[in-house]
């Protein structure tokens, strides 16, 4: 392979602190090479693995061709999980004899161009909360990472699309990335006047035509659009609509999706599980009521209760939040093959929906609690439940909630949500 560059995420700061999270709330697929490596390496009673039971699992459909996944124990956990939250198979054989999905975990890895852009997955407490060393003390290990899954010839990768008529190369394409980034670390005004401003005027870039500016005329552009969103949304923005009643609903069934989990005890369920699935989503579809609990972290409590307002945030949370969505853009994961290969624009759409979706559910955790007032905790625990599913779960590429994100851009709701979620 080509030697690359790594555009690392300079604010960002993680190591494994073992809490067995991971292990715990994802299916983790196998190659068949590491099936048959697991396989052979003789587990048995004494290791910790009950016998009888496989330690990997068949995946998929009798006709179609065999997928593995690592099986898991009864409590959901990774059939590898011990007691200590450690991994049985790096204790006995070592780091490298892991899955490489197990390995990779959370960085994510996006090409462009010649350099390889790192992220993180949030799903991560650790990755939430900052905690470890930074990306740059990690930089071999890092690189290692990136060689095992990183494509021949990343070069040849297209930048992804701007809006859905119009396509640039990579340093033009770098160029709107650095303009959102510009807008978003502006942390002199608040969250929600630097979220609505970035709204505005990737609005504005997804109308517009300019694949024939070039340069500084480019340039040009980009800074007339960010001019016309600091003129048009004051600093200190009143609430000045509610969302939409169709709003709300779209951004129920956005909500309902992310607050999922999807582990191997929900593929046993059958039709008592599919079910009671339905009968959540009717719930969230008519938004009255109690929410149904869609996982243990979560009680039942009145739809109406979250509507109040909980906030605003305070300077850590602001931290958090600001974090998230300067990683998730640096490095692309956003957009193109990051994110069901989907524009610029539409992908910072349903990036900037993460803010509010996790309040939504900061605001379930704390409601749950007796409380009217969301902590840093509720926070954290919300934004690991809701970037769990961002860009990795199916369903959110699916033309049925991308039309979702699409109505709600279209009909003003979004901004609107962004204000009213983080009151």
């Amino acid at each position: 392979m080509a030697s690359f560059n790594l555009n690392l995420p300079v604010l960002q700061n993680w190591d494994c602190h073992n809490c067995g999270g991971c292990c715990k709330q994802h299916l983790i697929e196998i190659t068949d090479v590491e099936r048959n490596r697991i396989v052979n390496q003789g587990w048995t009673a004494l290791d910790g693995i009950v016998q009888g039971k496989s330690v990997v699992e068949k995946m998929g459909g009798w006709f179609r061709r065999p997928r593995w996944r690592l099986a898991h124990q009864a409590d959901g956990g990774c059939v590898f999980l011990d007691d200590r939250g450690l991994c049985r198979i790096h204790a006995k054989f070592g780091e490298a004899a892991k899955p490489l999905a197990c390995r990779i975990y959370p960085f994510a890895f996006h090409p462009e161009g010649q350099t390889v852009a790192v992220s993180l997955r949030f799903s991560c407490p650790s990755v939430v909360k900052n905690l470890g060393r930074t990306m740059f003390q990690q930089q071999s290990e890092i690189r290692r990472l990136a060689t095992s899954v990183v494509p021949q010839e990343l070069e040849k990768g297209l930048a992804p699309q701007i809006n859905p008529s119009e396509r640039l190369g990579w340093q033009e394409f770098r160029w709107f990335v650095a303009a959102l980034g510009e807008t978003l670390s502006d942390t002199a005004v608040p969250l929600v006047v630097r979220l609505r401003r970035a709204l505005h005027w990737t609005e504005l870039v997804g109308q517009a035509k300019f694949h024939k500016l070039q340069g500084h005329r480019l340039r040009e552009f980009l800074g007339l659009v960010q001019e016309s969103a600091h003129a048009d949304i004051p600093e200190l923005p009143e609430l000045d609509q509610e969302p939409t009643p169709l709003g709300r609903l779209y951004f129920r069934l956005l909500v309902a999706q992310y607050s999922r989990k999807d582990t191997s005890a929900d593929l046993t369920t059958g039709l008592l599980g599919r079910w009671k699935l339905l009968q959540a989503i009717w719930k969230f579809s008519r938004g009255k009521g109690n929410i149904p609990p869609l996982q243990e972290a979560f009680r039942s409590v009145p739809f109406a209760a979250l509507e109040m307002p909980y906030g605003p945030i305070n300077g850590e949370q602001d931290e958090i939040l600001t974090r998230y969505l300067r990683v998730k853009v640096q490095a692309l994961h956003f957009c193109g093959a990051a994110y069901y290969d989907v524009p610029f624009v539409e992908g910072f759409q349903s990036l900037a929906l993460v803010v509010p979706v996790t309040l939504w559910i900061a605001r379930w955790l704390a409601a749950g609690s007796g409380r009217s007032g969301w902590t840093t905790e509720d926070i954290i625990k919300a934004l690991s439940i809701a970037d769990h599913h961002h860009g990795y779960s199916p369903a959110l590429g699916q033309s049925a909630a991308r039309r979702r994100v699409q109505m709600l851009a279209d009909s003003g709701d979004l901004p609107r949500l962004v204000s009213w979620y983080l009151r």
